[in-house]
C-alpha cells in the first residue's frame, strides 16, 4: 500500500538477528521506585514479566521474552528504543511474548518506539518468513500514547484506551536514515495502523518522511495540523472509522488511496468512514491519477 513502510519491514527484518536472538535475561520487578530497563542497540535490556511500577526505558530495550505487563506508565526516554514487537518468546523459545500498559506510554524527544506487529501490514521482527509472514502479537495501553518531539512511533494491532497525541518531532524533513532508523537503513517515519484508539489522535507540527493511519477505529476525532512529509506518498489517512470528526490542514499532502506500483500513480481508493464532520484537506477524496483533482468523493 505504501513504499516507506514496506522498505523498513524489510530492513527491520534485520533485527531478529541483531537484537531479538541475543536476548538479555529478562529484568525483575523493583517493589518501589520506576524500573528502569537499559541497554544498546548491540547489548538491548529486555522487559519481561510483571511490574508494579512505571517502568522507564533508557537507551535500547526490548520485549521478546514473554507477556509484559507495566502496572503503570511507560517512558522511552530521549533519545532511547523501545522494541516491542516480538511475537515469540525468543529467550525460552516457547510461548509468545506481548506487552500490557495498564496507564499510558510517553515517548520522549528522538526516541523510538516499535509496539505491536500484525502479519498483514508489518511482519513481527522474529516472524521466520520476512516476505510472508504468519505471526501476530497484539498490545495494549489502558491509557494514551503521547509522543513528544519523538523520532518515530510505529503502532500496529495495538487496543489504545485514550488518545494518540504526537506533536512535532520525526527526524526532519529528509528521507534519509536517522537516530536508530540509521542501523536498518530505513528512512524516519510514523504510522498507527490496524488498531482501536478509544479517544482522539492528534498528530501536529512534525517533520519526517512518511506517517500515515490505516485501519485504525478511531472513537474520538481525528486532527492532523502543520504536517510536512518528505515522501509524497504522504500523509496516507486510509481506511480508518473515525466516529467523531476528521480535521486536515496545512499539511504537505494527505492522501485516502494507497499507492499500487513503486510509483506514486496509479493509486487505490481506500476512503474513511467518518460519522462527523469532514475538515480542510480531508474533505474530498484524494488524485489516483496525476491528472485528477480532489473529490468529488468524500475523503
Amino acid at each position: 500500500m505504501k513504499r516507506t513502510a514496506v522498505r523498513i519491514v524489510s530492513a527491520l527484518g534485520a533485527i531478529a538477528l541483531m537484537l531479538g536472538l541475543m536476548a538479555a535475561v529478562p529484568g525483575v520487578a523493583q517493589a518501589s521506585g520506576p524500573h528502569v530497563c537499559s541497554g544498546t542497540p548491540t547489548s538491548p535490556g529486555t522487559l519481561s514479566g510483571t511490574y508494579w511500577t512505571d517502568v522507564v526505558v533508557n537507551g535500547a530495550c526490548q520485549v521478546n521474552a514473554g507477556r509484559t505487563v507495566v502496572h503503570g506508565n511507560l517512558t522511552v526516554s530521549a533519545g532511547s528504543t523501545l522494541l516491542a514487537a516480538f511475537a515469540k518468546n525468543d529467550v525460552t523459545g516457547k510461548g509468545s511474548s506481548s506487552l500490557h500498559v495498564t496507564k499510558s506510554v510517553f515517548v520522549r524527544k528522538g526516541a523510538a518506539m516499535l509496539l505491536g506487529c500484525f502479519a498483514t501490514s508489518f511482519a513481527c521482527l522474529d516472524d521466520p518468513n520476512q516476505n510472508a509472514p504468519t505471526l501476530n502479537s497484539h498490545d495494549t495501553v489502558g491509557g494514551g500514547i503521547y509522543g513528544s518531539y519523538a523520532l518515530g512511533i510505529i503502532a500496529h494491532d495495538v487496543a489504545i484506551g485514550g488518545n494518540v497525541t504526537q506533536i512535532g518531532g520525526g527526524g526532519g524533513f529528509t528521507c534519509n536514515p536517522e537516530g536508530v532508523f540509521a542501523l536498518f537503513g530505513s528512512p524516519v517515519y510514523s504510522t498507527y495502523e490496524d488498531s482501536t484508539v478509544g479517544g482522539n489522535i492528534s498528530i501536529t507540527n512534525m517533520r519526517s518522511c512518511w506517517l500515515g493511519t490505516a485501519r485504525v477505529q478511531v472513537w474520538g476525532s481525528a486532527y492532523y495540523t502543520n504536517n510536512q512529509l518528505n515522501d509524497p506518498d504522504a500523509i496516507e489517512i486510509v481506511s480508518n472509522h473515525v466516529h467523531g470528526d476528521l480535521t486536515c490542514t496545512k499539511n504537505s499532502m494527505v492522501w485516502d488511496s494507497g499507492d499500487l506500483t513503486d510509483n506514486l500513480f496509479p493509486r487505490q481508493p481506500q476512503p474513511n468512514t467518518v460519522n462527523g464532520h469532514r475538515i480542510g484537506q480531508c474533505r474530498l477524496n484524494s488524485p489516483t491519477s496525476p491528472t485528477d483533482k480532489p473529490g468529488p468523493g468524500l475523503f
